[in-house]
């Protein structure tokens, strides 16, 4: 019997020895066919994967066999379901289902988990926009707080927090950290340098003008060079030529083209880094520590529907209906992202690099023989009401957010994979495939600098310091959800003529207060609104803040830069 005992432990010995083995072999094998290039070497990666499989063991110990993460369908998270999801579940043992659906629902599902105090998913990536909501509301777990006590046995000691570019947006007013930033792009100015470097494009518009044809640095020269391509170059090769492209169709993802970060464009917004304060890019007022939403109308403080705003409106529609393919205005953000591949629009104003992957594939037209571009990225141009200091752009900042009281093991085991996906291990080889970078240490390999001279730009921008003067949603906006949802309705109207700018804007700024009001009444854990009593517009509308007085020429003269000579700002330091 004894003998039999012996027999049966050895057994199982070896067999628990073969699984230790055989998670190693499956992480090297990760390692040699998919993990490169790596910051790491391939014995640092090894040990990095050892500590995800002990890791993993003592959950599955636990009864961890499976969890289920969300996230929206852009090319790095597809590369995370399809391909990451499966190395984690070899190296590991713990199946994950990583369900991609469209941004819009993520956010559905995540403010049905927060009603109803029960998370469908083990883990999320959402946006960094929602940072003020999840800090209020007290349902998110701050990861600050977490990794220092129950999740300390759960986190990676090679993280290396301080090597991730994008933690200043995913902190709260406490100082915590409430999200692990999983991928980031930034909202950029797109034109064909192919075309802005034709001699004879540059005389004639010159002529017309009286300064060069280059990057735009204010909207006056986008207008000018917009209206340059549409009505005097006309066409390229046979084929029409569109100085500007967008997209206005009454659908939720025209709410993003006002949120993120359009009226800061324009300079509706205070001076302040990552967001005006004490006036956000929102127009939402808040108080001076950030913490206390006061209202976001004008008759509040607030600059929803300040000029700066109203001009900002103006400008998207006049641009859209004058300077774009005629079908833009009846395009979603999905429908309009591919056009400017297709090789007929000169310029965009507004245009996000998580499109760079879809614009460098061999045999579209706007790419060379040799791959590389015939486009490039820079800095957007900022609008008559744009100082210096203030918020230059939008950046997106996906990020691994985890709700307070699901689930302990559950979550743990969602934090090793948020935490797989993002090691240095697996970083690099990540960010090469979707171009959304999220390490210091990625943006300044080799690897990256290999890729550069095919990417348009986005290498340069992320070296720069500029990548920290483009920034997400902040916190003074206490719940995305309620109210990024009346923006795209609201805009809508404006571009269908149904109602004026103005109009609008005001009624977007009253719908906004109103919503405050209610989170006021209703409470919120942290910082509820608190909203300015109405008073005349006059009493805020100054020069010295937001919001800020009607100018008396909102169309200054045009400014622009030769794109070589931004270039070598970036190498030097300098955001433009």
């Amino acid at each position: 019997m004894k003998l039999k005992y012996s027999v049966l432990a050895v057994a199982m010995a070896c067999a628990v020895g073969s699984q230790a083995w055989a998670d190693e072999a499956a992480a090297k094998k990760w390692i040699d066919s998919e993990f490169q290039p790596s910051t790491l070497s391939k014995a640092q990666q090894a040990a990095e994967m050892k500590w995800f499989i002990d890791a993993a063991k003592k959950l599955q110990d636990k009864g961890v066999k499976e969890i289920s993460v969300v996230s929206e369908t852009i090319t790095t998270h597809e590369y995370e379901s399809k391909t990451l999801a499966k190395a984690f579940e070899e190296i590991t043992g713990i199946k994950v289902k990583h369900d991609l659906i469209g941004e819009g629902d993520v956010v559905e599902k995540l403010q049905t988990s927060m009603q109803s105090g029960k998370s469908i998913y083990d883990g999320w990536i959402t946006d960094s926009d929602l940072i003020g909501t999840h800090y209020r509301y007290g349902k998110i777990m701050n990861l600050t707080d977490y990794m220092a006590g129950s999740g300390k046995e759960w986190t990676n000691p090679g993280l290396d927090l301080k090597d991730f570019i994008g933690t200043s947006f995913t902190t709260g007013p406490d100082k915590k950290l409430y999200q692990l930033p999983d991928q980031q792009f930034a909202n950029l100015y797109w034109f064909r340098a192919d075309l802005f470097d034709k001699p004879e494009l540059k005389a004639k518009f010159k002529a017309k003008y009286g300064y060069d044809l280059g990057v735009p640095l204010n909207w006056s020269a986008y207008e000018d060079i917009a209206a340059f391509f549409s009505e005097d170059v006309k066409t390229i090769d046979g084929k029409p030529i569109y100085g500007h492209m967008d997209y206005g169709k009454k659908d939720p993802s025209l709410g993003w083209r006002f949120t993120d970060a359009w009226l800061s464009m324009a300079g509706t917004a205070d001076v302040g880094i990552p967001n005006g304060k004490p006036v956000d890019e929102w127009g939402i007022r808040a108080s001076a520590d950030g913490c206390t939403p006061q209202g976001a109308s004008v008759s509040r403080g607030g600059a929803t529907n300040s000029p700066a705003a109203v001009y900002a409106l103006t400008k998207y529609i006049d641009w859209m209906k004058k300077y774009s393919p005629k079908e833009a205005i009846g395009m979603t953000f999905g429908e309009a992202g591919p056009v400017p591949a297709q090789g007929q629009i000169a310029q965009q104003i507004f245009w996000y690099t998580a499109f760079t992957a879809d614009m460098i594939k061999p045999g579209l037209p706007v790419v060379n023989a040799d791959g590389t571009p015939k486009w490039r990225m820079a800095p957007g141009p900022n609008g008559p009401y744009w100082k210096q200091g203030m918020q230059n752009g939008y950046q997106d900042v996906g990020s691994w957010t985890f709700f307070k009281d699901h689930d302990a093991n559950k979550v743990a085991a969602a934090w090793l994979y948020a935490q797989f996906v993002t090691a240095k291990t697996t970083s690099l080889k990540k960010t090469t495939v979707g171009l959304t970078p999220i390490r210091e240490s990625d943006i300044q390999s080799k690897a990256m600098t290999d890729m550069a001279p095919k990417l348009g730009g986005l290498v340069e921008f992320y070296r720069s310091p500029a990548r920290v003067a483009w920034t997400p949603t902040g916190t003074n906006v206490p719940d995305y959800p309620k109210l990024a949802q009346l923006w795209w309705k609201n805009v809508a109207v404006a571009v269908t003529g149904e109602k004026t700018p103005q109009a609008a804007m005001d009624n977007l700024a009253e719908e906004m207060d109103a919503v405050m009001g209610r989170l006021e009444r209703s409470g919120m854990a942290v910082c509820p609104p608190k909203l300015n009593a109405k008073s005349s517009p006059d009493k805020w509308l100054s020069d010295k803040g937001a919001p800020w007085k009607k100018l008396a020429n909102e169309k200054p003269k045009g400014e622009t830069i030769a794109y070589d000579t931004l270039l070598n700002a970036w190498k030097n330091g300098k955001v433009r």
